[in-house]
């Protein structure tokens, strides 16, 4: 008998139409014999689109129109065997959508409410990986009331660390309102940037070198396994969100150009983590590699990545020998079997 499965996408975050592009990318490649695939837009409003909403935000990019503001959907989902919450960054994927699906008792692809919250979370990420013995470069925590209140003490971590560093907000993705600062000058407006979109924001010290920005895919439950390593190049400053999103701006490179001992390190380091923060399904590990020093860092944890079919993630699995449709597949049977 086919499963029936929910498919969620767009959301409310700003990766609402990387969301969109990667749910038509799963709708076309979960076998049709095998399941019976329901999607769900969900505008940037939050409000769930009925069928012809849904159908014509999935063809055009765009979800407009009415729809419903609370989850009766979901609260009434008897009818489906899972949810694919394909959804990326602030109320999609830290933990309250999962919080949402474990209420009403229906299994999901992607690691429940701590995993998912704590992963999304750049504050408590570090935490937790420091109290695994995870290298992480050096950051400090500031609050939105300090710098209004207090400012001269965030200026003061700002200058333990050194410039350049760059500014972060806590909960956000996609690089949104990240600001790389080279001179104390620019720090006012790079933290008032981060301050206008988050009250918590990361001050994060640069690499001795400039370093290459190497990823590996997790997939499973509690014995999972860890992708080929891929790299990925480009000219601008930093991974920003055009950077991410501006055809071309980017190469992949998969496996990625290191010594076999790294990358068998970095996929070892990958594993701790995505244990350490209780992922499950699926994650995309990102690093920082000084090739000059044999340093590596963990950046983030990413535990809904971009999933069209040529996403980091999926092309990193391809190189591992699982192609889209079987990857998509697998993470179905794993939210079955997890839930």
């Amino acid at each position: 008998m086919k499963k029936r499965i929910l498919l969620l996408a767009g959301g409310q975050s700003g990766e609402h139409e990387v969301s969109l592009m990667s749910a038509r990318s799963v709708l076309a490649a979960l076998p049709r014999d095998q399941f019976d695939v329901t999607p769900v837009v969900i505008s940037k409003q939050g409000r769930w689109l009925p069928p012809t909403g849904t159908q014509r935000a999935l063809e055009t990019g765009e979800a407009a129109g009415g729809g419903d503001l609370v989850l009766h959907r979901v609260a009434s989902a008897e009818g489906y065997d899972a949810v694919f919450p394909l959804l990326h960054g602030p109320m999609g994927e830290d933990g309250t959508i999962q919080g949402l699906l474990t209420l009403a008792g229906i299994p999901f692809v992607g690691s429940g409410v701590l995993g998912s919250a704590v992963s999304m979370d750049k504050v408590m990420t570090k935490q937790v990986l420091a109290s695994a013995g995870i290298a992480q470069v050096e950051w400090r925590l500031a609050l939105r009331r300090e710098w209004r209140d207090h400012p001269e003490g965030v200026t003061a971590r700002a200058a333990e660390l050194g410039f350049p560093l760059f500014v972060k907000p806590a909960n956000l993705g996609s690089s949104v309102g990240i600001s790389k600062v080279s001179h104390a000058r620019d720090l006012q407006a790079a933290l008032d940037l981060a301050f206008s979109l988050d009250r918590r924001v990361i001050l994060e010290a640069m690499t001795s070198h400039k370093p290459r920005e190497v990823e590996v895919g997790i997939l499973g439950n509690d014995a999972p396994m860890a992708s080929p390593v891929g790299e990925l190049s480009f000219d601008s400053e930093f991974y920003d969100y055009e950077t991410k999103y501006t055809e071309g701006r980017a190469q992949m490179h998969i496996p990625a150009r290191m010594p076999r001992e790294m990358s068998e390190r970095v996929r070892e380091m990958a594993l701790h983590a995505f244990r350490a923060l209780d992922c499950a399904g699926l994650a995309r590990v990102d690093f920082f590699y000084v090739e000059e020093t044999g340093e590596l860092f963990l950046n983030e944890v990413n535990t809904m990545p971009g999933f069209t079919t040529t996403s980091m993630y999926p092309k990193l699995f391809e190189a591992a020998g699982i192609g889209y449709s079987e990857l998509v597949t697998r993470l179905v049977t794993l939210a079955l079997e997890e839930r």
